[in-house]
């Protein structure tokens, strides 16, 4: 019985838990390798002090460091679509939830979230497996402003 306690708090203790209080549901160790395989053409993980953490400097897409309870629409010097930014300061931040249906269908994502049928989203690639999304979230939640 000990062991099984033992290895329920590792596993507890070694998910990212954000701001909110909910614990995310992939898995980082996974989310690296999809990160390294779908994200890093467009994107980067970059401190404050311009280090990378995640990606090769990639410039398309905005900066994913402590995207994890980030508002929508928020990264200084990158180009957001209308709609990212309508949502953004309407108080929507990133969640393990938002991230999921956005980067999985970002234009109807966003359409269904404003309930705007004419809302369009700039990200034209999208992550097919909500496992992987889920896993991707996990991973980027691991940097943070705190770190």
């Amino acid at each position: 019985m000990s062991k099984f306690i033992l290895a329920a708090a590792a596993a507890l203790l070694s998910t990212p838990v954000f701001a909110d209080g909910h614990a995310a549901t992939g898995d980082a160790e996974a989310g690296e390798q999809q990160f390294n395989r779908q994200c890093v053409a467009c994107h980067v993980v970059a401190d404050a002090d311009g280090e990378v953490l995640a990606g090769r400097n990639a410039r398309t897409g905005p900066n994913l460091y402590a995207i994890a309870g980030r508002q929508l629409g928020t990264v200084d010097g990158f180009r957001y679509g209308d709609a990212i930014v309508e949502l953004g300061e309407g108080g929507t931040t990133w969640t393990e939830e938002a991230f999921v249906g956005y980067v999985q269908d970002p234009t109807s994502w966003l359409r269904e979230t404003l309930e705007n049928d004419r809302a369009r989203g700039k990200m034209a690639y999208r992550v097919r497996n909500e496992q992987d999304a889920l896993d991707m979230f996990a991973f980027l939640a691991t940097f943070g402003a705190s770190e």
